[in-house]
């Protein structure tokens, strides 16, 4: 038996195209899908999603679809489509397919699947109904990959929203959950909890049975007077109670998770139930779980995601005196659960490092220096932490960037330095970026600019800096020539891999302090560092 997972990553099988002229070539077609309009342009809602029915039925995936056995996911904050698909894992095999966030990872899709990529725009579209956009044409490619494998689950996370989301076209799903709910994608969902509650409410289906985690009140009450209007039963899964893992931990880190958790137990085992694989009130949630469940949790992994990742390029005596901290987090609730998880994370580092290393370090540091870090004192090694940010336009730095530097600060961790920079994914190319140049001296970086302006003002008020927006000097020549701007407390790139290379020349040069690197306010920079790590 097999069990398809959608979710909003984009992974099949193998990590690796089976041939790779014809995966460029298909990635090439998939980018020409990428919308060009502004998610904030007011003519985006809806996108004429009636049109999704029409590619259903153009293609005959209406009886395939319709016999899919589906849990259906919606939320703001925290994935729980990876729990979803690890609890089960010992009862069936599983594939996975996330068309949201390809900027992560490689999109694996066979040869007979690009074919029928050229087919359906060469035969099946017109000037009526035009080749749909990249979500919605993966969402289609994902129903005909699972129908064609006739898997006996499809777990399906929405892309964005949930009403107008590309795989509403489910009419039937076994079982519906509402993750926790928060502000983002705004510029679409709405100004308020209740609208975003509303647009998330849309997948619920008549008389299917629906889960949700404590919400908002204002949250609560939309989801509440959805499930009545449409004779849905909602109830409220309980977080996960630690004690039932046995002395084990979650594969995903954050308290935040243990809600995540909670959800995907009730919805897998809804499923389970309703398909006869589980006796109905056979399993007690509060006293125990099966061993298959916490197998899936205590392992479920989620790439981006509170990752940490010691430079694997850097040569040194101590490896891991340079650290990325990878979390994809971009709105204000989940930048603070990211603080958060950091804060911990860097004090049981230096804790860790402490206990196994009392020996002193000499201090390598010359007057050539890349960078003055400044930094905290552990018993075994200094550490520095160091901010590498991005955001798109359409979110708030005011908001974002405030929220980490308290979060943080209320641990004691402040940033040394912030690095910001463009992403090296385009918004208008899918596939793999890491062919880009290091450099593109006609790049716009007039965000990053402002990005810098916001991060100065923050930290002038909150340690009372004196402030006055004039470049700092860096003393080394070569990276001289590659900063755009360097401030008191920050210093903006041209590109990413330039301040990759900075920030290793400046552990090079600083061989007693262990550089702490937290990358987040955007998936795709977290993709693109990813990628350039692997190189």
């Amino acid at each position: 038996m097999f069990i398809g997972v959608i979710d909003e990553d984009g992974e099949r099988g193998s990590d690796q195209p089976s041939s790779i002229p014809a995966y460029d070539e298909a990635m090439d077609a998939l980018s020409s899908l990428i919308s060009q309009k502004s998610r904030a342009d007011p003519t985006n809602s809806g996108l004429k999603f009636g049109l999704m029915f029409e590619y259903v039925k153009i293609l005959d995936l209406e009886e395939p679809i319709s016999r899919l056995k589906v849990i259906h996911v919606a939320g703001t904050k925290g994935k729980v489509v990876d729990l979803h698909a690890r609890l089960p894992r010992l009862y069936y095999a599983i594939v996975a397919f996330e068309p949201g966030s390809l900027h992560l990872l490689t999109l694996s899709i066979l040869e007979k699947d690009f074919g029928w990529m050229g087919e359906f725009s060469k035969e099946k579209c017109n000037d009526d109904i035009p080749m749909p956009n990249l979500f919605r044409f993966l969402a289609l490619l994902a129903f005909k990959i699972f129908a064609a494998e006739q898997v006996d689950v499809a777990i399906m996370e929405v892309g964005l929203g949930g009403k107008f989301d590309a795989t509403n076209v489910v009419k039937t799903p076994i079982v519906c959950g509402i993750a926790s709910l928060g502000y983002d994608h705004m510029e679409i969902l709405g100004n308020t909890l209740g609208e975003i509650a509303g647009e998330k409410a849309g997948i619920f289906k008549k008389g299917i049975p629906a889960f949700t985690v404590p919400q908002p009140e204002e949250a609560m009450q939309v989801l509440k007077a959805k499930a009545s209007q449409l004779d849905v039963p909602l109830e409220v899964a309980n977080p996960l109670d630690s004690k039932l893992l046995n002395g084990l931990h979650l594969g995903l880190v954050g308290d935040h998770q243990y809600l995540n958790a909670g959800l995907a137990i009730k919805l897998c085992t809804t499923w389970l139930q309703r398909t006869g694989h589980l006796e109905a009130d056979s399993m007690d949630q509060t006293s125990s779980l099966p061993q298959q469940f916490i197998n899936g949790l205590t392992t479920a992994t989620l790439q981006g995601r509170a990752q940490i990742i010691p430079d694997p390029s850097f040569d040194i005596e101590s490896p891991g005196d340079l650290v990325f901290y990878l979390d994809g987090a971009h709105s204000p609730e989940s930048m603070e659960v990211c603080a958060n998880w950091f804060s911990l994370a860097v004090k049981e580092d230096d804790r860790q490092l402490s206990c196994s290393s009392n020996q002193e370090h000499g201090n390598s540091r010359t007057s050539s220096e890349v960078v003055p870090l400044n930094p905290g004192k552990t018993s075994g090694k200094d550490s520095a932490q160091i901010l590498l940010f991005n955001c798109m336009s359409v979110r708030d730095p005011q908001v974002l960037l405030p929220r980490l530097v308290k979060t943080c600060g209320g641990h004691g961790i402040n940033f040394n330095k912030a690095l910001f920079v463009p992403n090296m994914s385009l918004y208008t190319k899918v596939g793999s970026s890491t062919s880009l140049p290091s450099s593109d001296p006609v790049v716009d970086l007039s965000w990053q600019l402002t990005l810098q302006r916001v991060w100065e003002n923050i930290i002038c008020s909150e340690r009372g800096y004196n402030n006055n927006g004039e470049p700092v000097s860096v003393e080394s020549k070569e990276h001289a020539e590659t900063i755009v701007k360097s401030c008191e407390n920050s210093v903006v790139f041209s590109s990413l891999p330039l301040a990759i290379k900075w920030l290793r020349d400046a552990a090079k040069h600083n061989r007693s302090v262990r550089l702490q690197v937290l990358v987040t306010g955007s998936l795709h920079m977290v993709g693109d560092v990813i990628k350039l790590l692997k190189k």
